[in-house]
């Protein structure tokens, strides 16, 4: 081999190396699987909504306890707002596990988590704020990218809005 060509192989094993390196060091080839983590992601928090409020659905003495609860930390017209907010936490979880209006669902899920940090989940410190926390951050992380590829979103076509850097929506001409 000539000094040239073998140069040149020099060259293109090195790219080779760091090319494999940098895929293992970054995980690049674990971006494939994206779809299928955010769709585990969206049942799995989905289910773990609706069997948080399937108790009150299913039992009105549950739901008093919740009327009462909600009393107790001081929110406006609880005889209301609980079963309002175990109804729009069902719709919630179904959305994600379906992955259908999954951005309305998303921005949802934070309001409504946001509210129980303020009003009950502060009391308790970092510890008692985190799940609710994680809800939010879930449901603003849903809210802006969408439900994947795997979804009645995606079917729908929900999914093709048009990212722009700087998160506006480029309107055509």
């Amino acid at each position: 081999m000539s000094h040239r060509a073998a140069s040149i192989v020099g060259r293109y094993r090195a790219q080779l190396v760091l090319r494999v390196m940098r895929n293992l060091v970054f995980l690049g080839t674990a971006q494939r699987f994206s779809d299928f983590a955010l769709l585990l992601q969206r049942i799995f928090v989905g289910l773990f909504l609706v069997w948080g409020v399937w108790d009150n659905i299913t039992s009105a003495e549950r739901m008093h306890e919740f009327v009462e609860f909600l009393t107790k930390h001081g929110f406006p017209s609880p005889r209301l707002l609980a079963p309002l907010s175990v109804y729009l936490q069902l719709a919630i979880g179904l959305a994600f596990i379906f992955g259908v209006f999954t951005r309305w669902a998303g921005l949802l899920c934070a309001i409504h988590f946001a509210i129980a940090i303020a009003m009950v989940d502060r009391f308790g410190g970092m510890r008692g704020i985190f799940p609710s926390g994680c809800l939010m951050v879930i449901g603003l992380y849903l809210a802006t990218y969408g439900a994947g590829r795997f979804s009645v979103d995606a079917a729908l076509g929900a999914n093709e809005v048009p990212r722009v850097l700087g998160g506006g929506v480029r309107l055509k001409k």
